[in-house]
């Protein structure tokens, strides 16, 4: 079949029954306008790519399963695109939340700086158990969470959530204390 004439439906059936050659031919067909589409909602050029290949992924995931309500795959590949374009920007200002201030100022002298982490090592300190011994396994010592796991005998997820949760809760006090 001519590949200009085939329709959406044909190369959604193709790819349900594992045809390669009909991703590539939708990737083909939509891959410019999933761009340019991702271009208005995501932050940077590697943000876009990534967005626009899961978009991609997903559908050649969901083939068998997916019944277009038009003669076309593109509304359903750009409502696709956008989730995996907010999808992205949570995790982004997940991981931003994360970060110590940029502003922080960095101490002036050893004693300062010996100050600073004499106050940490008190947060950490007034820490639950648990989330005491995780920051200073990962935070103070430098073990990886997969480490810090196997030594408290939890999960790396648990381990990884509690990290997170508890570097909020130290830049929380980090920037109360510097107002």
């Amino acid at each position: 079949m001519d590949v200009t004439t085939e329709s959406d439906e044909a190369i959604v059936r193709a790819m349900a029954q594992g045809d390669k050659g009909a991703l590539a031919r939708a990737f083909d067909r939509y891959a410019a306008t999933l761009t340019r589409y991702a271009w208005a909602i995501a932050a940077d050029r590697m943000e876009v790519e990534e967005i626009v290949q899961d978009s991609f992924l997903t559908l050649w995931q969901r083939a068998a399963t997916l019944e277009l309500p038009a003669d076309t795959m593109l509304p359903w590949l750009l409502v696709v695109c956008r989730n995996h374009a907010l999808n992205a920007g949570r995790k982004r200002a997940k991981h931003r939340n994360d970060e110590l201030p940029e502003h922080l100022a960095a101490p002036e002298g050893h004693d300062e700086a010996r100050e600073r982490l004499r106050w940490v090592r008190a947060e950490i300190a007034s820490l639950p158990e648990t989330d005491r011994r995780i920051c200073e396994l990962c935070l103070l010592e430098g073990h990886s969470y997969a480490e810090a796991a196997e030594i408290l005998g939890l999960s790396v997820g648990a381990v990884t959530q509690r990290v997170s949760r508890n570097r909020r809760r130290l830049k929380k006090a980090v920037m109360h204390d510097e107002h």
